[in-house]
């Protein structure tokens, strides 16, 4: 018998019938899609709970909050009431950010049109997904429990609005482990400028370390200080990693620091991603077309179109969770010209997007998923103190997103707002709704996934969450 305080998860493996070499097949096994070979406690605890209708995840998170009223929540009552008041009503016992509940009533920004045999409502400023429309299903019934942009931001990626629980690709990365060995599973691009959520948005919170998120930059190296240095070639990096490993590993067994596994795993994965990252990098096998449907220019330093293009490129070679976050969105002020400039940025290459991998035949194994963190007021805010005018609030209470991919019922609009846009009156649909649904189509129970943290078991859905029906095949 084993004392458990005094046995390290190293003795455990040895003295156990189990032994390293069956929970390795048993991972290899799982990695498989649908194969139930692998030990079953291994399964339900980490694995596949079900068939997964998917193998990845491209997630366009949109920084800001974009406004689902000047993009696909086409409202004309609020051309009507331009300039009054909403009904005490409708806002009693909302909270908001910058404006009061009474402020004026703000109209659609933009002309709205049908596209497609969906007829889906999509505004003039987004013409590149109106093109796709039959591609994507639209959620208009998102809601989210946090007004605030760093803790929504949090909730939509960790399930918490506070720092320090894994993000979602770190629990993918946890649950199924990733498709490749020479590049990260779980794999984040930026643009657009700062994040109020920071990278506690991919940290990989109590989960081990080295399902953590890994920023990868658009130019030049994908990780700074990966590159071997001057006079360094390939077999002295490998016997300094092999030496450093050792001593590493004796640390380890004296220990017993699980962080100690992680830094090994981590010199083990940049020697990997070494020979891997300039051919990642290299665009000259694109071609000019394709270059061009993405919007991606020859002296492109690191715009949304080349993450966008990255991350199919990612994708292609076994990445799990691909994140990509555009900055940009928050219009308190001139949200006509905000929106405009920022569909201007993210339109063309997220609609290249979907057209390319359907084109390439990954579609259907890939899902793709673009929203913020939460939606933007009917009510106009103005504020000549902070030089403000002609612009919208945070608004926890209704939001758009929208998904496409394998499983995902497309052409379609799931959810309803009032005339207003203000609440959800038909298949409302929270942000831990959206998780479940994401962890669904990637064949796991996101009630089974668990981690026990601190005397008690966590998850990313908390004790929230229901897979979308109307979404999912």
């Amino acid at each position: 018998m084993i004392h458990s305080k005094m046995s390290t998860r190293r003795q455990l493996f040895q003295t156990c019938g189990v032994g390293l070499g069956k929970l390795a097949l048993a991972s290899l096994m799982v990695r498989e899609f649908g194969s139930q070979s692998a030990s079953a406690a291994f399964v339900s605890a980490r694995g596949f709970h079900h068939p997964p209708r998917v193998k990845r995840v491209i997630y366009l998170f949109m920084a800001g909050a974009p406004s689902q009223l000047d993009l696909f929540d086409f409202k004309p009552k609020l051309t009507e009431l331009e300039g009054k008041s909403i009904p005490p009503s409708v806002i009693a016992g909302q909270r908001y950010a910058f404006i009061q509940p009474d402020a004026a009533v703000l109209s659609p920004r933009f002309k709205f049109a049908r596209h497609g045999q969906s007829g889906a409502e999509i505004s003039e400023v987004m013409p590149h997904l109106g093109s796709i429309a039959d591609d994507i299903a639209i959620v208009k019934s998102v809601h989210t429990d946090q007004f605030n942009h760093s803790p929504a931001q949090l909730f939509v990626n960790t399930g918490s609005p506070i720092p320090g629980r894994p993000a979602m690709g770190s629990w993918l990365s946890y649950g199924i482990g990733s498709d490749t060995d020479d590049l990260p599973g779980f794999v984040v691009l930026n643009s657009g400028g700062n994040l109020s959520g920071g990278a506690a948005m991919w940290n990989a919170g109590f989960l081990p370390g080295e399902h953590q998120g890994v920023p990868f930059r658009s130019n030049g190296d994908p990780i700074l200080h990966v590159a071997n240095p001057p006079g360094i070639d390939t077999q002295v990096q490998r016997e300094t990693i092999d030496l450093i490993r050792q001593l590493n590993q004796r640390r380890l067994e004296k220990t017993a620091i699980e962080q100690i596994e992680t830094r090994i795993e981590s010199y083990e994965m940049a020697y990997r991603m070494q020979a891997r990252a300039p051919e990642l990098m290299d665009f000259s096998s694109e071609s000019q077309s394709t270059l061009d449907q993405y919007g991606v220019g020859k002296d492109d330093k690191g715009s949304f179109a080349k993450n966008c293009l990255l991350a199919r490129r990612l994708a292609e070679r076994g990445v799990r969770f691909i994140q990509l976050y555009h900055s940009g969105w928050d219009h308190h002020s001139n949200v006509e010209n905000g929106v405009r400039n920022q569909c201007g940025q993210t339109d063309q290459a997220c609609a290249a997007l979907v057209k390319d991998l359907k084109r390439r035949g990954m579609l259907d194994e890939t899902l793709v998923v673009w929203g913020g963190e939460f939606g933007r007021t009917p009510m106009v805010e103005a504020s000549a103190a902070l030089g403000r005018k002609l612009g919208r609030d945070h608004h926890p209470q209704a939001f758009t997103m929208w998904m496409a991919g394998g499983g995902i019922r497309a052409g379609q609009t799931v959810g309803k707002t009032d005339d207003l846009g203000f609440h959800p009156v038909e298949y409302p649909v929270h942000v831990h709704d959206i998780q479940a649904t994401i962890l669904h189509q990637l064949g796991i129970d996101h009630e089974r996934l668990t981690f026990t943290y601190a005397g008690r078991p966590f998850r990313l859905t908390d004790v929230h969450g229901h897979v979308i029906e109307k979404l999912v095949n």
